[in-house]
């Protein structure tokens, strides 16, 4: 069964959330990095989310694939956008890629459809 990513991102938040309370230098330097790593530049915004997304799927993190299912879905991903990235993950990871590019198509579903009644 497909997990519903909203509850999933929320509470793997809350438990950063915990975690960062433990090791506040460490989540620190996450954040750092994360905020420079997805400032537009040569690539924006969405184009860097699309790569996160693939490589969420590659390396198999639901978690990961919620928060940048959620991001793209801020950001004005088309779902064909995402297909195409979700295909390279395919195409680089094989048949788990396969799986997990599934489980990614329902994440970018799920936020898409909790966004719609806030656009309307």
């Amino acid at each position: 069964m497909t997990p519903s990513y909203r509850e999933l991102t929320q509470q793997t938040s809350a438990q950063i959330a915990r975690l960062r309370a433990d090791i506040p230098d460490t989540l620190r330097g996450f954040s750092a990095m994360a905020q420079a790593a997805t400032q537009p530049g040569t690539l924006d915004a969405k184009t860097k989310e699309l790569i996160a997304m693939a490589l969420s799927v590659a390396a198999r993190c639901d978690p990961c694939v919620g928060y940048h299912a959620q991001a793209l879905t801020r950001l004005g991903a088309t779902r064909a956008e995402v297909a195409e990235a979700l295909g390279m993950a395919v195409y680089m990871g094989g048949g788990p890629s396969l799986m997990y590019a599934a489980r990614a198509s329902a994440a970018f579903d799920e936020f898409t459809a909790l966004a719609a009644p806030a656009a309307a």
